[in-house]
């Protein structure tokens, strides 16, 4: 099975490992950190689709980390602590975590935890299984996976992201500037050929894959604003 991309942050590695094996074993891709410098050079270099954040970590406060993915992204964030308290909890979530688990843990309550926290990031358009479908085409946020007419497009990871957010927001204008935040970054705020090339790239997947040219003008340019994905078709989805 295919699975969601995941950054665990966990300074101790006993439990880091074990948490990441557990993992792995129910189908995700999980890249390790130790710290919170590794963890965001981990971000910048791979985009994961949810990270699972330790908050006492070596060389800052998980806190921080929490405060700097929120301001250049929307990733879901699940926080692993030993932290207990109400207070702690509570400034973690009004910080922009989305969700809280207090070690120890079990390991099936993880895996639906991060189930729960995919299928919401992938929109009200998505399903309860957390997939979008607009005509041929499925984009499944907790499988990490893209389908069209049943076979699968292979995008990049960033690729992957970018049609992520557009679907989620399916019949809304999504603004470049919005776009490069979510899927690169704040620093890269004035880039937009970056998008406009990943833009141009998706579309080509997809014409490639849709022999019946039913996702023709699925991604729709808004000149001097962002892009729009057509909404989808009830009957279908």
């Amino acid at each position: 099975m295919s699975g969601a991309r995941l950054l665990l942050v966990e300074d101790d590695p006993q439990t880091r490992h074990a948490v990441a094996r557990g993992l792995e074993a129910r189908g995700h891709a999980v890249e390790e950190a130790e710290d919170g410098a590794a963890a965001l050079r981990r971000w910048e270099a791979r985009r994961p689709d949810l990270v699972l954040l330790d908050l006492g970590l070596p060389d800052t406060d998980g806190l921080s980390i929490v405060r700097r993915l929120r301001r250049e992204s929307t990733v879901p964030i699940l926080v692993l602590s030993a932290r207990d308290r109400e207070r702690d909890r509570v400034e973690a979530l009004e910080l922009g975590a989305d969700d809280y688990l207090t070690k120890p843990f079990g390991m099936e309550e993880l895996h639906a935890r991060i189930g729960a926290l995919l299928r919401r990031a992938a929109g009200p358009a998505a399903d309860a299984a957390g997939r979008v479908v607009i005509g041929p085409l499925v984009l499944d946020a907790t499988r990490h996976e893209v389908l069209v007419a049943a076979e699968p497009v292979s995008l990049t990871p960033r690729e992957f992201e970018l049609l992520k957010v557009l679907v989620s927001h399916a019949g809304r204008v999504v603004t470049t500037g919005r776009l490069l935040r979510a899927v690169w970054g704040s620093s890269y705020d004035t880039e937009t050929h970056y998008v406009h090339v990943y833009v141009s790239q998706i579309r080509r997947k997809l014409a490639a894959a849709d022999r019946s040219g039913a996702l023709e003008g699925l991604i729709a340019n808004e000149p001097g604003v962002g892009y729009r994905v057509g909404m989808p078709d009830p009957a279908v989805s």
